[in-house]
């Protein structure tokens, strides 16, 4: 089973991962971009650059994903582990999705139906995605705007992405207030997952 944890930067993905470390120690942890390949040493360098070609970024991102996949998502869900990823490929379709509106170079209708696509052949869709819920002022107060992608003016759209990505799979998604304390946010997201182990 895949489980996925999405939402603004600032919105507690971390302390929530942490907590659920400790309850399913078992489980195969990870998060994109990845922090053990080249791949997501490039994203992370992309990441600090300001000018940084928002395509071609798309496309480090894009390949971080492809080698996680084959790396550790694939050969963890085959033995048949829980698999529980800080960001996945929603953070892709909402983040870079949101940097692509504003491209000179790109000439689509729609960005991010654009990344959408481009990994609907290779990628693997979550069983449960778990979305942390916060506006995008608050968001980048807590995360302290510390890179491009932590403004408020980004996260608005960011936020308006993951918006339309629950609306299309309302099933896959469950949404926690992430404004409350962060105990409290930590048991509902616990609850979910226990709820939907048990089901599997």
């Amino acid at each position: 089973m895949l489980v996925t944890l999405e939402g603004l930067d600032g919105s507690g993905k971390t302390t929530v991962r942490e907590g659920l470390q400790a309850a399913y120690p078992d489980a195969t942890f990870t998060r994109e971009p990845t922090n053990d390949s080249w791949y997501g040493e490039a994203v992370y360098r992309s990441i600090g650059d300001d000018d940084a070609d928002s395509l071609a970024e798309l496309f480090l991102y894009t390949a971080d994903h492809a080698a996680h996949l084959s790396r550790v998502i694939e050969p963890a869900l085959e033995a048949g582990d829980l698999v529980i990823s800080d960001r996945y490929s929603d953070s892709r379709f909402a983040y870079q999705g949101a940097t692509l509106e504003v491209s000179p170079r790109l000439d689509v209708d729609d960005p991010l139906e654009y990344v959408v696509d481009i990994h609907e052949p290779f990628s693997i869709d979550p069983d449960l995605t778990i979305y942390l819920d916060i506006d995008p002022e608050t968001a980048a107060k807590r995360a302290g705007a510390t890179n491009k992608f932590e403004r408020a003016d980004y996260l608005e759209s960011v936020a308006e992405n993951y918006e339309r990505l629950i609306a299309r799979e309302p099933a896959r998604f469950v949404r926690i207030d992430a404004t409350q304390p962060p105990e409290a946010v930590l048991e509902a997201v616990t609850g979910v997952v226990a709820d939907a182990v048990a089901d599997e």
